[in-house]
């Protein structure tokens, strides 16, 4: 699949920010820990067909693999695959024909995920660098877009909408799990690294 290397005109490069860096800096150290998360979230039947180290890391708010109704020969974008829970789930729905990208801003994540990949013995799933404002794929390349807890991490949330929706190909859909405010946060809150990394 052809890659898109170039940051839109008139964007900054979002991984320059402090926000940015303290978010990389905190999913960093969080990547090797375990956290027993999924076990709230996706079934026991889902779970035990995963790696355990999967199962243990994943950091995830909720399950947008079952509510994306995948179809055999589909290519879905996992924005922030994190460990790689996700996109373990949905390579064997989408099938031998079908692709999985797996997108991460966090280096010691995507290395996570490759090892979950290679124990899960996937061969249809891709790892790529990159950050949600910035995704490095081409116009209408993907089906179906998943996010598990990501979209809340940007800083620059219209401009990971707007790159979700460029990537998707007309009739794609987007699902995402996430954390949503109901009322606007002060400055000094919004502008505080650590308050944005954990």
């Amino acid at each position: 699949m052809e890659r898109r290397d170039t940051v839109p005109a008139g964007a900054e490069k979002s991984s320059d920010t402090p926000v940015t860096q303290a978010i990389i800096e905190h999913y960093a150290q969080r990547a090797g820990e375990t956290w027993r998360i999924a076990e709230t979230i996706y079934t026991p039947e889902e779970l035990a067909a995963l790696p355990p180290s999967v199962v243990e890391s994943a950091l995830g708010l909720g399950h947008p693999v079952r509510d994306a109704e995948l179809q055999p020969g589909e290519v879905v974008l996992d924005i922030g695959c994190g460990t790689g829970i996700d996109l373990l789930l949905a390579a064997p729905q989408v099938g031998p024909t079908g692709t999985v990208i797996g997108l991460d801003l966090t280096p010691e994540m995507l290395e996570r995920a490759r090892e979950h990949v290679t124990q899960a013995g996937l061969t249809n799933v891709e790892l790529l660098p990159g950050s949600m404002e910035e995704i490095p794929l081409p116009d209408t390349s993907v089906d179906v877009v998943i996010s598990n807890g990501v979209f809340n991490l940007s800083t620059k949330k219209d401009q990971a909408f707007a790159e979700a929706y460029r990537v998707l190909r007309p009739g794609g859909r987007m699902i995402a799990a996430d954390m949503l405010l109901v009322a606007d946060l002060p400055a000094t809150l919004l502008e505080n690294p650590k308050l944005w990394s954990g």
